[in-house]
């Protein structure tokens, strides 16, 4: 019974979000081979085809449930759980739902979106409308990888058991990764994890609701730290340039009122607010360093109660030190000895 109850309890121990869409990406993505192996080709009921996806609306989002091959169910099960799992718990369940939606819904509308301009430059309806089918987690894997940037940047990984990595390097690797196979012609489905990044980015940036860190009852919205910020993905020789156009398209966004505001001490724009201390990223640092301390107390306060009961004696003010290497001094120079 133990053995039994041991896989039960770990099941049971996965959050609900994570467990459903672990569970709902095994059973689409046999499906999806079981149909291939019947000799299914056309399946735009269950993935994104660019020019039926107007009559398939829901492949927007489920799509991301889909795996073409064995080998992407494989690498897709060891990567995204255990992520999803992690921000389940720091998230909550709702919020992490809305990440999947919005993070795989609107990578794939922009998809759907720059496919149709390439056929009206090039009338092209078999390759660019119905000669690409997205699918897959990659939108996801990309975007997961920028929240824990956004979470945890200086955490250090080993891939593959060889390479070391900081979390903060690993979504521009992906990215170029993703640039240099879609120009190399390979654009359906690597030119999704482009819109997965940006699309990640911007959620987390300005729109994701940070009910645990409301202030005084006033919900915030996004994480406007400076660390943050779309430049801080770039090399330093474009940040100029980045940031004109930043800075204009956020001014546009905030006049039609498309970025949530809140009346809390959020930071403005793309530069962080000197003297503003409510910055998400700001925030959390914070409460990292309290727990290390707590922690630090708690582990040193066994040691201190094993010695003398005696509270331990104050240390002499600045004052008073300086007032007796002042006497000292002077008695050394009358010749009196110092008591």
């Amino acid at each position: 019974m133990a053995v039994l109850s041991s896989p039960l309890l770990f099941l049971a121990s996965i959050p609900p979000v994570t467990r459903g869409f672990t569970a709902a990406t095994v059973v689409v993505s046999l499906f999806y081979q079981w149909l291939l192996w019947t000799g299914t080709q056309n399946t735009p009921y269950l993935t994104v085809v660019p020019g039926s996806s107007l009559f398939y609306p829901w492949t927007l989002v489920t799509s991301v449930l889909v795996e073409s091959t064995i080998l992407e169910l494989i690498l897709s099960l060891v990567f995204v759980p255990p992520c999803l799992r992690y921000l389940e718990r720091v998230w909550g369940s709702i919020e992490t739902l809305k990440f999947i939606a919005v993070s795989v819904g609107f990578s794939n509308i922009i998809a759907v979106g720059f496919n149709w301009i390439e056929f009206l430059f090039t009338k092209n309806a078999d390759l660019f409308l119905y000669g690409m089918q997205y699918h897959g987690q990659m939108a996801l894997q990309i975007a997961i990888l920028v929240a824990f940037t956004q979470l945890i940047p200086e955490h250090q990984v080993q891939l593959f058991g060889v390479l070391k990595a900081r979390v903060k390097t690993l979504p521009m690797a992906y990215l170029t990764l993703s640039t240099v196979l879609t120009f190399l012609g390979f654009q359906c489905p690597w030119i999704i994890i482009q819109f997965g990044w940006f699309v990640g980015w911007i959620y987390l940036r300005f729109y994701k609701k940070n009910t645990g860190d409301s202030v005084g009852g006033v919900e915030s919205y996004g994480d406007r730290s400076e660390t943050f910020s779309l430049i801080s993905w770039f090399p330093p020789f474009v940040h100029y340039p980045l940031g004109l156009l930043g800075n204009f398209v956020h001014s546009l966004a905030t006049r039609f009122h498309l970025i949530p505001t809140s009346s809390a001490d959020l930071e403005s724009g793309y530069s962080q607010v000197p003297g503003s201390a409510r910055a998400e990223a700001e925030r959390r640092r914070a409460m990292a360093l309290k727990a290390l301390d707590q922690r630090l107390a708690n582990t040193a306060a066994p040691a201190g109660t094993s010695q003398s009961t005696s509270p331990p004696k104050a240390p002499p003010s600045t004052s008073a030190c300086c007032r007796s290497l002042l006497a000292a001094s002077s008695a050394r120079r009358t010749g009196q000895k110092c008591g």
